[in-house]
């Protein structure tokens, strides 16, 4: 048995899953202020209809991350970069509270600038004077060489009482020493409310006798172990829409182009399915403005949703409880919805009531009010859906896939997500003329696609001929070619795919290594006079997002 767990702004929606059916959903109000409450009423609500003892794996998608740094609770964090040279200083406008110290590293990983420990020495007198506990240190090309990193960090916690050191090279190995330092950045603030919470799931569930895998959800439509996600909370940025994205492909399982439109009590969100696989941000995840080292889909979200509050100056970009048809005390959307195209959701005559004491005060007809609404919010989606459009046919995939059919791209249908889709995603499809796509599933999706989907790992491996070293990542681990002279493109594949296999292992993720593919294969000769002197080479592996092998499809 699989369990999903989504825990969204409005509604915690859960399913338990098995066998190739949905055993049971569950749709519960989210607290706010205690996430995990949410989460544990879905949970014990459940497992009333299965036995703990028989639940192979639980997947959890939160807005906890996403909403920390969306409301600017994260905790206060300081960046300490050390950017060698090139940009000047003030190009960094990543962090209020920035710190830069020389010290730098060349692109092949050698030392080309020591550090200065007296700038050190300052630093460390800033942090105790500020009061700040939770420190970000980046350095350009760390990820080739992480010993300044490593000696800052040391220092650090040395000389500085309570202090957390999160360093870009444990973060990411990728290229691109800004999108690094903000990875970093937003790690670390963010590491102890996460941290916090993984805690109290973890004693929830010792509590309750259920001794399972627990994974999270990732932007990138893939799962990582509750306990992995400790060190990199930025991961599960975005998983919400993450879950929508899965959950709409898990409901069709066809290839078929569609927008996903996850409509939710708050917000919305928007992203794409070309040809049945979910379109990525190439670019990795935007966080608050900053591109980041986090793989995400291609997502968008709006601050429009089913229960988006109406008063007589409009639609407004918040919510205050439910409809006023499910017992809420002001109108809302889908109370407009619900009286336009005659729903029949709850109770109507409250929509009608709470409708119409608006249209009064603008002294206009109800029906007319309703009209004016529901057309102001279908125009609304439709113009961010263009908008989107706009972004993804920058993406790779978008452009590969007018290559291969030689025309521009078509949009077939558009799949509903959420409680309040079957009163808004018609309309838009109708607008948009394609078909609308409303399972009967579709207000648990989100909590469906977290149960089915797979783990994921990338693996990174650098290997340069000329100096004998090579790094590999996730964890930083740096070494010695054992025979430089020899090595090869085939040895440096064969050496990413066993640490693919060995790093798959202590994740709990073994069955899944095998069906790993290669999406970087690189070479490149360094020359000294007219003389080749080395090879770098550059490969990555991965287990690629998708859904568990037993999984076909949900039966209705």
């Amino acid at each position: 048995m699989l369990i999903g767990i989504d825990v969204g702004g409005t509604f915690t929606d859960g399913v338990l899953f098995n066998r190739g059916e949905i055993v049971s959903s569950v749709k519960k109000p989210t607290d706010e202020e205690n996430l995990k409450n949410s989460l544990l009423q879905v949970l014990d609500e459940l497992l009333d209809y299965g036995d703990p003892a028989e639940i192979n794996r639980i997947v959890l998608s939160t807005t906890l991350v996403t909403n920390l740094l969306a409301t600017g609770r994260g905790e206060k964090t300081a960046l300490v970069l050390l950017p060698g040279y090139g940009l000047p200083h003030n190009s960094y406008d990543i962090a209020k509270e920035t710190y830069f110290l020389k010290g730098s590293i060349d692109f092949r990983g050698r030392e080309i600038e020591r550090l200065d420990n007296q700038e050190i020495d300052g630093l460390l007198d800033w942090i105790k004077s500020s009061g700040i506990s939770r420190i970000a240190v980046a350095s350009k090309f760390a990820n080739r060489n992480d010993v300044h990193e490593k000696e800052v960090k040391k220092r650090i916690l040395e000389e500085c009482e309570g202090a957390h050191v999160a360093i870009s090279s444990e973060i990411s190995a990728k290229l691109n020493f800004r999108r690094r330092a903000a990875t970093t950045y937003f790690t670390a603030m963010t590491g102890n409310p996460w941290n916090r919470f993984v805690d109290e799931i973890e004693e929830a569930l010792k509590i309750r006798g259920i001794d399972t895998d627990v994974h999270v959800l990732k932007a990138d439509g893939g799962t990582m172990p509750l306990q992995a996600s400790r060190a990199k909370p930025c991961e599960t940025v975005f998983s919400g829409p993450a879950a929508s994205t899965m959950g709409g492909s898990a409901l069709t399982r066809d290839t078929v182009n569609s927008v996903v439109v996850d409509v939710g009590g708050t917000t919305t969100d928007l992203s794409l399915i070309i040809a049945g696989e979910p379109l990525y941000a190439s670019r990795g995840a935007v966080i608050e403005k900053q591109l980041t080292h986090v793989n995400s889909f291609a997502v968008s979200s709006i601050a429009l949703g089913g229960d988006s509050v109406i008063t007589r100056e409009g639609v407004q970009p918040y919510r205050d409880g439910p409809a006023a048809c499910f017992g809420g005390e002001k109108a809302t959307v889908t109370d407009a919805f619900n009286i336009h195209l005659n729903l029949n959701l709850g109770n109507i005559s409250e929509s009608q009531t709470k409708i119409g004491e608006i249209a009064a005060q603008q002294q206009m007809d109800t029906a007319a009010l309703c009209e004016k609404i529901v057309e102001y919010v279908t125009h609304r989606l439709y113009s961010t859906v263009n908008e989107m459009f706009r972004q993804w046919e920058n993406e790779p995939a978008y452009k590969v896939w007018e290559v291969i059919n030689q025309r521009k791209f078509t949009l077939d249908r558009v799949i509903g997500i959420g409680a309040a889709a079957p009163a808004m995603v018609p309309a838009l499809a109708e607008m948009m003329k394609v078909e609308p796509f409303i399972h009967p599933y579709s207000p648990v999706a989100n909590a469906l696609g977290a149960s089915v989907v797979r783990p994921t790992l990338t693996v990174v491996l650098r290997a340069d001929t000329q100096t004998n070293k090579y790094t590999l990542d996730p964890g930083g681990i740096r070494g010695e070619l054992e025979k430089p002279g020899s090595f090869q493109l085939t040895d440096a594949k064969e050496m990413a795919r066993q640490y693919l296999v060995s790093a798959g292992q202590k994740l709990g993720m073994k069955e899944y290594t095998a069906d790993f593919s290669f999406f970087l294969e690189e070479q490149f000769n360094m020359i000294r006079g007219w003389d080749r002197v080395g090879k770098i080479f550059e490969v990555g592996i991965q287990v690629a997002p998708g859904f568990i092998e037993e999984f076909k499809g949900v039966k209705i």
